[in-house]
């Protein structure tokens, strides 16, 4: 793949805030609600994710879990899984940046992280 910073997604559970503070600094960044994906379920979030090569953010941790798992065990590739502590929109954007800053998209990718 070789790409250097990652692509995020905000899932409905996440503050379009958080991708507002992402923007502001020149990440990439989008959410559901700018791609028409408000009330979809979990499994097309992550799959719109993956098709469009963007790490998807979260703050759902158990079914995210799942699907990172069923994603590895059936082959299928993502982009990345990010579980964000429910904090305020500034501190997940700090967090989310400091793990875009610190890891390339290939590194991110298939993987799950918890900030």
């Amino acid at each position: 793949m070789n790409n250097i910073f990652a692509k995020v997604y905000f899932d409905e559970d996440v503050s379009v805030l958080v991708a507002t503070l992402l923007v502001a600094r020149g990440l990439n960044a989008g959410t559901a609600r700018d791609q028409g994906m408000l009330s979809e379920s979990d499994d097309r979030q992550l799959a719109y994710a993956a098709a469009t090569n963007r790490c998807l953010v979260t703050h759902n941790r158990l079914d995210f879990e799942k699907l990172h798992a069923q994603y590895l065990n059936n082959n299928r590739l993502h982009f990345g899984i990010v579980i964000a502590s429910r904090k305020s929109p500034y501190e997940i954007a700090k967090r989310v940046a400091i793990l875009l800053d610190t890891f390339t998209a290939d590194e991110i990718a298939n993987q799950l992280f918890y900030v």
